[in-house]
């Protein structure tokens, strides 16, 4: 498993008005969406593409576009839905699935409520919004999803990881060449409370996102 945790002045100062209690949601969705923009940027770094011929208004030329299968997008439901816009905006041809994946905050296991995403991902490269990396029990059971179903690479967006999800994950995966994984995450927190809360972090980020409900 490869972590990347991204070390970009922007990205800190967008992360810090995340995490004041006092940003109100319409501002929490918008810095939401231009942090994941930003995040995005470095988890396609290694997208696969292919070698085209171009005409310009001058000469023909050498370029390059995404190779097919399309990467597949797809955000953890409900807090997921907040970072698409902004992955897509870099990944517009790319297709979207989306999972619900509930956690129980009792015994902090995750379940799967929902999938809408295709039965076969062989070849595909899959990339998955969850804003927070917890326990890390959630993107477990995404990746194991899309393992079982063929993808080829899974990276995986979050706005901030703790260091026991990061072993949870590593722990269940480890390095699979058959199916490379990836964290892009724009902080690295100090650690998980009681509750399995992201600490310091920026609380639950589907409430901030969308409000309590």
């Amino acid at each position: 498993m490869r972590t990347l945790v991204i070390d970009h002045p922007l990205v800190s100062h967008k992360l810090t008005t995340l995490r004041d209690v006092r940003t109100d949601s319409p501002t929490f969705r918008r810095l939401a969406d231009e942090l994941v923009t930003l995040l995005a940027y470095e988890a396609t770094r290694n997208v696969r593409v292919e070698t085209v011929e171009v005409d310009t208004p001058l000469m023909r030329t050498t370029g390059v576009r995404l190779a097919r299968p399309i990467p597949l997008v797809v955000p953890v439901l409900r807090a997921g839905l907040g970072m698409l816009d902004g992955m897509t905006r870099l990944l517009p041809t790319a297709e979207v699935g989306f999972l619900g994946i509930v956690r129980d905050e009792g015994s902090l296991v995750a379940s799967t409520y929902a999938t809408r995403m295709p039965d076969d991902l062989s070849g595909r490269e899959v990339f998955v919004l969850d804003p927070m990396l917890a326990t890390g029990g959630t993107l477990v059971a995404a990746i194991e999803l899309m393992r079982s179903r063929g993808a080829s690479s899974v990276t995986a967006l979050c706005l901030l990881a703790a260091p026991e999800g990061l072993a949870r994950v590593d722990e269940a995966f480890g390095d699979d060449d058959n199916c490379p994984i990836t964290i892009v995450c724009a902080g690295l927190d100090e650690r998980l409370d009681e509750r399995g809360y992201i600490t310091p972090g920026l609380g639950d980020a589907g409430d901030r996102l969308y409000g309590v409900v």
